[in-house]
């Protein structure tokens, strides 16, 4: 461009319009623009992205609404058939001839002729609120101590100690000898799965402190005063999301394998949880025509301990903030 034609562009505006005073705030010089950032809106972004998780997680709400919803609208009674042989061990078509079609009646009829598929939802609602219940209390004690114990170095000597001796016993051999002296109601076996449940877990997340104790922002703050507890909770675990959320995805159904398990050998619960069924339903898995009374639980349990655990460890990589960019 030519001086002429500069000239010319600048002659049509005035000199206030050119030249203005721009005042100089250190405060403003600070501010970095860039888009807001949200943590867990990230988390849940990144999960959905993905569209298996969104199959899995309607799944999981489908068997989670039958579990907890269903019993409570289908007044189940198990013993309702008792006197009449002939509603006993029937296959989904043979219930259905006799009783008419009905979704209670769609995978048949038990030993005490109960509707099978009554049976299993029913099993699944004690079989999971004993794995939630388990799993939020053996986490929380979990996490809070293996958080301190990592980063506390007196308290790492005598957890140390005490985790050699009493983790070095079979856990399953332990929850066994617990259920044995305690009649095997729900809450003994709550009681059994909790009361060393969060031992392994806090050796676990002791380990995971240690590799960050020593960063600097720790450092700072232990020669300013802060308190260990404090500094465990708002300077570590936060950082440990993604480390805790898929510890919680192999723990909640681990705990209904490890309920499923003792039923199986009988030492379940007496309740008709998903294990007792199992274990009740034996026989009918080699009798021909009777099947449905093993399989139904079998496929249940596995579908809610599979949905489970997928949907946990995808959630667990979606809480990486590496994910995020």
């Amino acid at each position: 461009m030519e001086n002429k034609d500069m000239k010319d562009l600048f002659s049509a505006y005035s000199e206030e319009e050119l030249f203005s005073h721009v005042d100089h705030s250190d405060l403003e010089s600070e501010k970095i623009t860039a888009p807001r950032y949200s943590y867990w809106r990230s988390v849940f972004r990144v999960f959905f992205r993905n569209k298996v998780n969104i199959v899995i997680l309607t799944i999981l709400a489908i068997l989670i609404a039958f579990t907890y919803i269903y019993p409570e609208v289908s007044e189940y009674d198990r013993f309702a058939n008792l006197m009449n042989d002939a509603a006993k061990h029937l296959s989904p078509m043979a219930a259905i001839k006799k009783f008419g079609f009905s979704i209670h009646w769609i995978l048949g009829t038990g030993a005490a002729g109960q509707p099978t598929f009554d049976a299993v939802w029913y099993g699944s609602r004690i079989s999971l609120s004993l794995a939630l219940i388990c799993a939020a209390i053996n986490l929380t004690v979990g996490i809070l101590v293996g958080a301190v114990w990592g980063f506390s170095k007196k308290i790492d000597m005598v957890m140390t100690e005490v985790y050699n001796i009493i983790g070095n016993v079979p856990y399953i051999l332990l929850i066994s000898v617990l259920v044995l002296l305690f009649a095997p109601s729900f809450w003994t076996m709550v009681f059994a799965l909790t009361v060393t449940g969060w031992l392994a877990i806090a050796y676990f997340i002791r380990t995971q402190v240690i590799i960050i104790r020593d960063r600097e922002y720790n450092l700072a703050s232990r020669c300013l005063g802060t308190p260990i507890t404090r500094i465990a909770t708002k300077n570590i675990l936060p950082f440990m999301t993604s480390v805790i959320v898929t510890l919680a995805a192999v723990e909640i159904p681990s705990y209904i394998s490890y309920e499923v398990f003792l039923a199986y050998i009988g030492m379940g619960l007496s309740e008709m949880s998903l294990g007792r069924l199992i274990y009740e339903a034996e026989s009918a898995m080699v009798t021909p025509g009777w099947g449905f009374e093993f399989w139904s639980p079998v496929v249940v349990a596995s579908i809610i301990t599979i949905a489970l655990y997928v949907t946990g460890q995808n959630l667990g990589d979606a809480s990486d903030p590496r994910t995020h960019m």
